[in-house]
């Protein structure tokens, strides 16, 4: 079987002081998808930014949304481009 490659990027404000609420951000996605992400960049930005990208595609940015992801819902979307037929337990609810 072949194992995809899925390289994840969350992109934060420096500025912000955003780092910490990345870094949890990461390890959820890390716990969560611990055997299909093969990569996990935090990538230091500046202006407000806090985007993350799948694979080099935005699938979240604060600016456009004007809020941050809760983790639930960056696992679905997740889920839903690398495994749709993944039961993720408490956070399909």
């Amino acid at each position: 079987m072949e194992h995809k490659v899925n390289q994840l990027e969350i992109e934060y404000c420096t500025q912000c002081h955003w780092l910490l609420r990345a870094s949890w951000m990461a390890q959820e996605l890390l716990t969560t998808f611990n055997t299909d992400i093969t990569s996990l960049a935090l990538v230091p930005g500046s202006g407000g930014i806090f985007e993350v990208r799948l694979n080099g595609s935005v699938i979240f940015s604060r600016k456009e949304t004007g809020r941050f992801p809760e983790s639930k819902e960056l696992k679905q979307l997740i889920r839903d481009l690398i495994d749709p037929e993944r039961v993720l337990g408490h956070s399909d609810r």
